[in-house]
């Protein structure tokens, strides 16, 4: 089962290698693995997707929460949460394919950004689901090349039970009762 963790560190150089060291060490595969800043000066947000049982999760969560640079460790696989992957692809266009090809884009809900006389750069935005679903489509005109960032993930509703306030008392993170929030 896929289990993704946001976890808020110290912005400090060599956190991403020591946090990439644990799971190497305890013979764990990342799937995905997303790194930003946050709102927050000095501190970053990791977004971690793995693929573990509900017992390697919870051990997992106990050795973040033993490196020294990490302030707080969510899963939130179980949480109500909103998922999304950001993906480039470059397809094979000649000119009387563009229009077929900017018709899919446009279902899709993507967007195209850039385009030379031989080929046109999609961007897509979604779940991994969509982007499977675009990618499919886009073999038939000969995908040339692609890059996906992976998942990022944010709990819906108001802020974060404790990751806004990385560091906080648990007392002062609590989510607001009856918070309902939806996607679009």
């Amino acid at each position: 089962m896929l289990n993704t963790f946001v976890v808020y560190v110290e912005d400090k150089p060599g956190v991403l290698a020591r946090v990439a060291s644990l799971f190497r060490r305890r013979a764990f595969n990342i799937d995905s693995l997303t790194v930003g800043r946050t709102e927050k000066t000095g501190v970053s947000r990791m977004t971690i997707v793995v693929d573990t049982d509900e017992t390697g999760a919870r051990r997992l969560e106990a050795h973040l929460y033993k490196l020294i640079n990490v302030l707080l460790v969510e899963n939130v696989t179980a949480e109500a949460a909103v998922y999304r992957e950001l993906a480039m692809i470059r397809v094979t266009a000649s000119a009387s394919q563009r229009s077929h090809i900017m018709d899919l884009v446009e279902v899709f809900r993507a967007k195209v950004v850039d385009v030379s006389p031989e080929s046109m750069m999609i961007e897509i935005t979604g779940t991994e689901d969509k982007i499977e679903g675009l990618l499919q489509v886009l073999q038939g005109y000969g995908v040339l090349e692609m890059v996906r960032t992976g998942r990022v993930a944010m709990r819906r509703g108001g802020k974060a039970a404790n990751g806004a306030s990385a560091g906080a008392d648990a007392a002062d993170a609590a989510p607001a009762s009856g918070t309902v929030s939806y996607s679009v």
